[in-house]
């Protein structure tokens, strides 16, 4: 069956956007979106439910996030399972060993859908896709992200907003509202993801223009806190 349109905008849009509880693709949906661990918490389940008319096999990896290396710390299981219609299946992730103390450790679980063998006299094309779903492993002591704000003016007159994670934990960035002096609110676009410890990040905010100098109340909503700070238009 060769997909439609609509059903290509659908896949596009999935491997743009995320749900606050569910992951949606295509028919297969996932809850919760993330998975945290810590001494405490050695195991989190998942929840994979199928939506289609056709079994679907699905194979789980977790992968360290920053350098796509083995993720030999974190366990998933089951690491390979066939979804029938209509029907959910608990994977369980947990952790192999201890949780290293001062730092947050970062993972991905993908879960890719195994190709099937192709239909007689199939001509269309199949999408078989995959999946990420962030693992955040919390060390025993509590550690926290440290945003770092920067507000510059482009040679085209737009602004570009960065910030710089020196902290030992990952933010989620949810929206970010800027307030010059005397002038307005509004809000940066797209700017939703999440910031690892290291991690710098750009914005270009266009149809907007400020002068060198101009004072900018900046106030960020994370996935932990409300983030509240002047900065200065450079």
């Amino acid at each position: 069956m060769t997909p439609s349109l609509s059903q290509l905008f659908r896949v596009l849009a999935l491997l743009f956007s995320i749900t606050n509880t569910v992951v949606y693709a295509a028919a297969f949906t996932v809850t919760p979106v993330r998975s945290t661990l810590s001494l405490d918490q050695k195991i989190s389940s998942l929840v994979v439910s199928n939506r289609d008319s056709e079994p679907a096999i699905i194979q789980l990896e977790a992968l360290a996030w920053s350098q796509d290396a083995d993720g030999k710390d974190v366990l998933a299981t089951p690491t390979v399972f066939t979804l029938q219609p209509n029907a959910k299946q608990v994977i369980r992730v947990g952790l192999r060993r201890p949780p290293v103390d001062g730092l947050e450790s970062t993972y991905r679980l993908f879960l890719t859908q195994v190709p099937p063998p192709p239909k007689p006299n199939f001509t269309g094309l199949n999408f078989n896709l995959k999946m990420s779903i962030p693992i955040f492993v919390l060390p025993k002591t509590p550690v926290d992200a440290q945003l770092n704000w920067q507000l510059q003016s482009t040679k085209d007159g737009q602004l570009t907003l960065t910030a710089n994670n020196t902290g030992v934990a990952h933010a989620q960035i949810i929206t970010i509202t800027l307030t010059p002096a005397d002038t307005e609110a509004f809000a940066a676009k797209d700017v939703s993801g999440y910031m690892l410890p290291n991690q710098t990040r750009h914005w270009l905010i266009k149809d907007k223009t400020l002068a060198v100098g101009t004072k900018v109340h900046l106030k960020v909503q994370t996935d932990k806190n409300e983030i509240e700070t002047d900065i200065v238009v450079e």
